[in-house]
C-alpha cells in the first residue's frame, strides 16, 4: 500500500492547523510542503516559518519540496524549522551533489527531485545520497493539473535502478494523483503519492485518502 502524502498547497490558508489535523487522523504517514520562490516556479508561497509553525501540530513526516533557484541558500534554515525530509531540484542548481550533502550534514532525509522533461540519468550520480527520490508528474509550480502519463517510465526506471544497486530510498510522484493515476505509479514502484487538489477540493477529504490508500492494496 502507497503512503500519502496530501500537499497544504491545496489545504486552507487561514484553516491550516484543522487541515493537518484531518489528514494526519485520516491515516497520512506524510505532509508535504510545497515551497515556492516566484523565480524556480511563478508562484509563490510559505517560508520556513511555515514549517516552524506546523512541526508542533503533526508527528507526520514534514516533506519539504524546494522549488526554489540555488536551493543551498535555505537549507540550514528549513533543516532548524524541523523538516524531516528536504527535496531539491536538480534544475534549481548547478552543485546538486553540494546541495544534497548540505541537507545531509543537517541532519535531515536529502531527497532529489527531477522534472517531467528531466531523464532519470541526470540524477543518477546522486541516488546513492538520497533516502528520496521525487518524480513531478506535471510541471511543478501549480495545483490541480493533469497527470501526465509519459512519467510513469520514469518511475519504473528508478525502480529497476533501485532493485539492481541495492538502493532504499523512496520514490514520491506529485500531480495529478488520484485512486486511478496511483495505480499505475504504484505498479511502476511509487511508494509514496502526493495528493493536493485531490484530498482538500473533495467535501469528504478522509475518503480520498482511504481512496489512494485502497486503490493501492
Amino acid at each position: 500500500m502507497i503512503k500519502v502524502a496530501p500537499s497544504i498547497l491545496s489545504a486552507d490558508y487561514v484553516n491550516l492547523q484543522p487541515d493537518i489535523e484531518m489528514v494526519d487522523k485520516a491515516g497520512a504517514e506524510v505532509l508535504h510542503i510545497d515551497i515556492m520562490d516566484g523565480n524556480f516556479v511563478p508562484a509563490l508561497s510559505y517560508g520556513p516559518g511555515w514549517v516552524k509553525a506546523i512541526r508542533p501540530i503533526t508527528k507526520m513526516v514534514l516533506d519539504v519540496h524546494m522549488m526554489v533557484q540555488n536551493p543551498e541558500r535555505y537549507v540550514e534554515d528549513f533543516a532548524k524549522a524541523g523538516a524531516d525530509i528536504i527535496g531539491v531540484h536538480v534544475e534549481a542548481t548547478p552543485h546538486i551533489h553540494r546541495a544534497l550533502q548540505m541537507i545531509q550534514n543537517a541532519g535531515v532525509t536529502p531527497e532529489v527531485v527531477i522534472n517531467p522533461g528531466t531523464p532519470v540519468s541526470a540524477i543518477e550520480p546522486v541516488l546513492d545520497m538520497v533516502g528520496q527520490v521525487l518524480v513531478m508528474t506535471v510541471n511543478p509550480g501549480f495545483g490541480g493539473q493533469k497527470f501526465l502519463h509519459s512519467t510513469v517510465a520514469k518511475i519504473a526506471e528508478l525502480d529497476a535502478i533501485k532493485k539492481a544497486k541495492g538502493y532504499d530510498f523512496d520514490i514520491e510522484v506529485d500531480g495529478g494523483v488520484n485512486d486511478q493515476t496511483v495505480v499505475d505509479c504504484a505498479n511502476a514502484g511509487a511508494t509514496v503519492a502526493v495528493a493536493g487538489s485531490y484530498v482538500f477540493n473533495a467535501d469528504d477529504p478522509v475518503s480520498r485518502i482511504n481512496a489512494v490508500k485502497d486503490a493501492t492494496k
